[in-house]
């Protein structure tokens, strides 16, 4: 559980993050809690991201899906809906999680699909369904994320910050 597969970015995403020296599909993660919970990234891109996550692991006391693991696989995919949105001059810093729990699921694989309802320019707001494997909707959530602008040290920090959480990660 936890092990990252390729996520299908859009060429032109990889081409502008590949100007500025980073490899984006190779640094890109669920980040450490995500890998914890073995959340996977499928597909990515401004206009759709979906990911899944295994229900084993992440349960309550009575069996089922923990809400809040819910909420983390929709933090995750809006974020990075959000952070495509704002691309490279810009990073998404999650303000307003809002989940509604549908049904309980006790076995199997969640997946999530993220679509944005806003994209501007200092706010990007997506809406995360998770659904099972019978694709009964298990969680709706919604996700406002905050886009800040980054200076050239801004963001060789970040990146740095986020290269050594995946490695730390990974260790």
């Amino acid at each position: 559980m936890g092990e990252q597969t390729s996520v299908k970015f859009p060429q032109e995403v990889i081409d502008e993050y590949a100007a500025l020296g980073v490899d984006l599909p190779a640094l890109f993660s669920a980040g450490h809690l995500g890998t914890r919970m073995g959340v996977q990234i499928l597909e990515a891109s401004a206009e759709r991201v979906v990911g899944t996550m295994p229900v084993e692991g992440n349960t309550q006391p009575y069996g089922l899906l923990h809400g809040g693991a819910s909420a983390v696989l929709a933090e995750t995919l809006g974020s990075v809906g959000s952070m495509l949105h704002g691309g490279s001059e810009r990073i998404a810093v999650g303000v307003d999680l809002n989940c509604t729990h549908h049904r309980g699921v006790r076995s199997g694989l969640v997946t999530g699909v993220a679509t944005p309802l806003h994209r501007g320019r200092s706010t990007a707001t997506y809406e995360i369904v998770i659904s099972d494997e019978q694709d009964r909707r298990v969680c709706t959530a919604r996700l406002t994320c905050l886009l800040r602008e980054v200076d050239d040290a801004g963001r060789a920090k970040t990146v740095a910050e986020i290269t050594d959480a995946k490695e730390r990660a990974q260790a």
